[in-house]
């Protein structure tokens, strides 16, 4: 008599989104924004970043940017309006950008369309920034996990 072997379920494009999305939230990302951002870096061959950690100088807390590259003291945010547009939200961003700005770092900022359209400028603005901060003096910055 003939063996018959079960029918393999097909996986599901659902099932397979849900997992992707479960794994970026378990490395850090917050935002479709951010998971598009996840994606130009990927394609565009760059190191990938720690996704939303929290950076120190000493004891003092600089800011959570939206990824941080430690090896060039880069970190890149995704300036949407949604999160971005009142006085105050406006104000939090400045400040951080400030904070993090005293301390040496490269404060990159692209909008979610920019990330969507203008992919080989951002790569390229990423790539730039990453050469500079290797060629100067390391930063004495700290990143501890997202919460």
């Amino acid at each position: 008599m003939p063996r018959h072997r079960a029918a393999r379920p097909r996986p599901s494009p659902v099932r397979g989104a849900f997992r992707l999305a479960l794994s970026e939230v378990a490395e850090g990302i917050r935002s479709s924004a951010e998971a598009d951002r996840r994606t130009l870096i990927k394609r565009a061959r760059l190191p990938e970043p720690i996704f939303n950690p929290c950076l120190f100088a000493g004891n003092a807390f600089l800011g959570s940017p939206d990824a941080w590259w430690p090896d060039a003291g880069v970190a890149g945010e995704v300036d949407s309006r949604e999160w971005h547009l009142s006085p105050q939200d406006w104000e939090r961003t400045l400040a951080r950008q400030t904070r993090m700005s005293a301390r040496g770092i490269i404060v990159l900022h692209f909008t979610p369309r920019q990330i969507r359209s203008g992919r080989r400028a951002v790569a390229e603005e990423i790539r730039s920034a990453l050469q500079a901060g290797r060629d100067r003096p390391a930063l004495s910055i700290q990143a501890r996990p997202a919460r």
